[in-house]
């Protein structure tokens, strides 16, 4: 699996931290409790992909809520989850390591996520770790989420590397779906998803419960 790629670009939610339960009860609350929704825990979690107005959109419908409703809603959803997750915050076991190796390395890295960048600055700043990416792509940066290869095609071209040279870390098959459809090889993280829930996709280099497994060392 030694490939050696030139940059490696990172999902957030489920493969940065784990943190999609959070997002997922977060969500389940809203929905139901303030929005009317009947949507079981699990319903709820077949939905965490994508931008939040692609969320009320797939459970409501298209313009059921005005625009400046979907910001409202979205901010308090984040406003819930990250006063929920805060005091749990922490990078997945054995990333502080890959970061500092890439970075040692010459590898270029980025953030390619559907979240918007109130999540996205919670995660870099609260962790300290935003020096070592040199592009950020978040869902108000693409006009398409994945499985798009928007996300991950911007944060190649932001960093001046050719997608081929690009490995992408996920952890849902949305997100492998769209590297595959940016023509990159992908690592899947298990936080979030099991294994069978990939069978479709053929860009999977390995798949990894955290960032201290050996195969992760292979890729530089």
């Amino acid at each position: 699996m030694k490939l050696q790629p030139k940059a490696l670009l990172f999902d957030l939610n489920g493969t940065m931290i784990d943190d999609m339960q959070f997002h997922t009860k977060a969500w389940h609350q809203i929905l139901n409790e303030d929005l009317g929704a009947t949507l079981s825990y699990e319903e709820v979690k077949g939905h965490m992909y994508g931008k939040n107005s692609e969320v009320l959109a797939r459970i409501f419908g298209k313009e059921h809520f005005p625009e400046d409703r979907v910001t409202e809603i979205s901010f308090e959803k984040e406003r819930r989850y990250q006063k929920a997750y805060f005091e749990h915050l922490k990078l997945i076991n054995g990333l502080d390591d890959v970061l500092e190796r890439a970075h040692q390395h010459g590898i270029k890295m980025a953030v390619g996520s559907a979240a918007i960048p109130f999540n996205i600055d919670f995660v870099l700043d609260n962790l300290n770790i935003r020096q070592y990416f040199g592009a950020v792509v978040s869902a108000d940066d693409v006009t398409e989420s994945k499985p798009d290869p928007e996300t991950f095609v911007k944060a190649a071209q932001l960093l001046g590397i050719d997608p081929a040279d690009c490995v992408v870390l996920e952890d849902a098959p949305k997100g492998v779906e769209a590297a595959r459809n940016a023509g990159m090889q992908c690592v899947v993280l298990t936080t979030t998803h099991e294994k069978d829930e990939f069978s479709a996709y053929d860009n999977i280099l390995c798949f990894i419960t955290d960032y201290t497994d050996p195969k992760v060392k292979e890729l530089f």
